[in-house]
């Protein structure tokens, strides 16, 4: 690990300040750029006259711009092409805003990274159980534009919380060594991250697609409302389960076998949901696989990056892994 002096007069956060605070930062910004979609796909179908696909391509326009955009908001219209310019701007943003950067100072801050960062997942893994009755809520009472104003409006916490609050945090790479492209050149040359770069990717398709699919495609089982949010929201608790027993078997659960039980975990889930019809106990059982799966992948992406290719210029490595 390369370090630097902190900033001067700035006292060092402690692993738990730092992980509380970049746990709510993450959580806000999850929960506005990401986790709320589905919610907009209906009363924007229905509003602006666009079929899902055209909806559903925007947001893949901006995963693609949120990738692209890991190595190195405009205004509502009704055009289509406008619409996918605004999501490429939500991809940079995300690019800036989620996971990566985050556990980047983590990794380079924390003396124990990997249990500082299964703590921050304790609060980040609720982002869903938060914000999708949240983002109901503001659609209900103020329809999906001003929902829209008021979720932007929230990305002032996270905005708040990284300038003010983790002061004194250093970087990954300081001095002659910043701005060096080495540890990336070199983690190229390793088999073990082409491993996780296709282990990561094909992981995000499927995960993706379920997040952004569920809501409607339960909906078009006929179960109500109430049954449909408390299916997803299930997903929240799950991941946190999942990350408690992480946290309790700390460096007994190796990235491997946690690794190996993720990547069991979701295509069972996607099996138990396809079997599932509109049968509330097989679908809780869907959801507790679905939120195994990912609350265990995401810490592998979080810590298994620093144990298995190294800590320094680890922003830039795991940069690479989410393009």
């Amino acid at each position: 690990r390369v370090t630097a002096p902190r900033a001067a007069g700035a006292a060092p956060p402690s692993d738990a300040a730092l992980s509380l605070w970049l746990a709510a930062a993450q959580t806000v910004s999850w929960g506005t750029l990401f986790t709320v979609f589905p919610l907009f796909v209906a009363p924007m179908e229905a509003e602006l006259g666009w079929s899902r696909a055209e909806i559903n391509g925007a947001l893949t326009a901006g995963l693609l711009a949120a990738g692209l955009a890991a190595i190195p908001a405009g205004r509502w219209v009704d055009r289509l092409w406008l619409f996918y310019l605004v999501w490429g701007a939500i991809g940079v943003a995300q690019a800036g805003a989620l996971a990566e950067p985050a556990y980047a100072v983590v990794v380079a801050n924390a003396r124990d990274a990997r249990r500082a960062i299964t703590g921050m997942t304790f609060i980040t893994g609720f982002t869903g159980t938060i914000f999708l009755p949240l983002g109901g809520a503001l659609i209900e009472a103020l329809g999906w534009r001003g929902a829209l104003v008021t979720l932007a409006a929230l990305q002032v916490v996270p905005g708040l919380i990284t300038a003010v609050l983790l002061r004194g945090t250093r970087p990954g790479l300081t001095g002659a060594a910043e701005g060096s492209s080495g540890p990336l050149r070199r983690a190229l040359r390793r088999r073990a991250f082409w491993a996780l770069a296709l282990c990561f990717c094909v992981h995000a398709f499927l995960q993706t697609g379920i997040i952004f699919h569920l809501i409607p495609l339960l909906q078009e089982r006929g179960l109500p409302p109430a049954s449909v949010l408390l299916v997803v929201a299930m997903h929240g608790p799950c991941q946190v389960a999942s990350r408690a027993a992480l946290f309790a078997l700390g460096k007994r659960a190796g990235p491997l076998p946690v690794g190996l039980a993720a990547t069991a975990s979701l295509p069972l889930a996607m099996l138990a949901l396809g079997l599932a019809g509109d049968g509330l106990a097989a679908l809780f059982g869907f959801a507790l696989l679905w939120g195994v799966a990912n609350g265990m992948m995401l810490i592998i992406r979080a810590t298994g990056v620093a144990e298995f290719l190294g800590a320094e210029g680890y922003g830039q490595i795991s940069g690479a892994l989410a393009t």
